[in-house]
């Protein structure tokens, strides 16, 4: 099983790859036109939240990765996608389910832009780092030419110049920000599911074939980052709205961004795509659940009242 997870190859052709690019960037600079720089400055003046919502995502995430993959062992080209995973930054959609669960919808989108800015450095970091502990993905590691600089590239380019110029939009030309952010907002995580489907278009017979490999994975693996970023923040005495953004922040992860790196940098590498395509899958489902939960809870505490 192994092997044959290892060695398969998903097929997704240049053109394909251009457009999870440029969806990638519209999904950051859809994302961005909310952000000011207010919310940068909100941030810095509560260290407490900021540095309690980095350590969840960049520290404490990809340590307790590290750990289920000792625990499970899975195939070493799906422990690479749970690495990699792991490395992402927050998930973009983290704002709307967060503003769904009643969390602290401001302090969602300040951790976005904040995360944003530190994925550029921490994302190939903690990926290499992680990657290179674990002698499985580290025997991989040693037949890819991946180039950290290459990576920091490719990072910025898709992530950190859409930001900059959505939040220049937003201060330049406020009304137009506002305007454009309810069109791109739910175009683009519709383009970005079409893409995942349509990257797995031409392989739907492996698709269904390997699925159950990564199935269980991935949810005990989102799981583990909801509970983390949850438990994480009532540890450093956050309140019960933070503490479900903290949870939905750590547990919802830039998938796409993953995504984009196996087919820039592993060729598709089978077990690798199939855990991040899933998981841009899943956690959109269990965040609408969850978002769903939290959101009916306050509802009842406030009919209760």
């Amino acid at each position: 099983m192994n092997q044959d997870l290892d060695s398969l190859v998903i097929n997704f052709d240049q053109s394909g790859l251009w457009m999870l690019n440029i969806t990638l960037a519209i999904i950051m600079f859809g994302v961005a036109l909310g952000i000011t720089i207010e919310d940068f400055k909100r941030l810095i003046k509560n260290p407490r939240i900021l540095l309690t919502g980095i350590t969840s995502q960049f520290i404490l995430f990809p340590a307790l990765t590290y750990l289920l993959v000792i625990a499970i062992k899975p195939s070493p080209s799906i422990a690479l996608g749970m690495f990699l995973v792991a490395a992402c930054p927050g998930g973009n959609i983290s704002n709307f389910m967060t503003q769904m669960a009643k969390g602290n919808a401001a302090l969602s989108v300040s951790l976005t832009a904040f995360a944003t800015l530190v994925c550029l450095v921490m994302t190939p970091l903690n990926f290499q780092f992680w990657s290179n502990l674990y002698e499985p993905t580290e025997q991989i590691l040693r037949t890819i030419e991946l180039d950290p600089l290459v990576l920091f590239r490719l990072v910025l380019l898709i992530l950190g110049v859409p930001l900059v110029l959505g939040m220049l939009v937003r201060w330049k030309k406020p009304e137009l920000a506002m305007k454009l952010m309810k069109y791109l907002k739910p175009f683009s995580i519709i383009i970005f599911l079409a893409l995942i489907i349509i990257a797995f278009s031409q392989n739907f017979g492996i698709f269904l074939s390997h699925i159950h490999y990564v199935l269980i994975i991935v949810i005990i693996h989102n799981i583990i980052g909801y509970i983390l970023g949850f438990y994480f923040a009532k540890t450093m005495k956050l309140n019960f709205q933070n503490q479900k953004t903290l949870s939905i922040e750590t547990g919802i992860q830039n998938s796409g961004l993953g995504l984009l790196l196996v087919f820039a940098f592993f060729n598709g590498l089978g077990g690798m795509a199939l855990l991040v395509a899933f998981w841009g899958i899943w956690d959109i489902a269990s965040g609408l659940l969850l978002a769903a939960y939290w959101s009916k809870k306050e509802s009842t505490k406030i009919v209760e009242a």
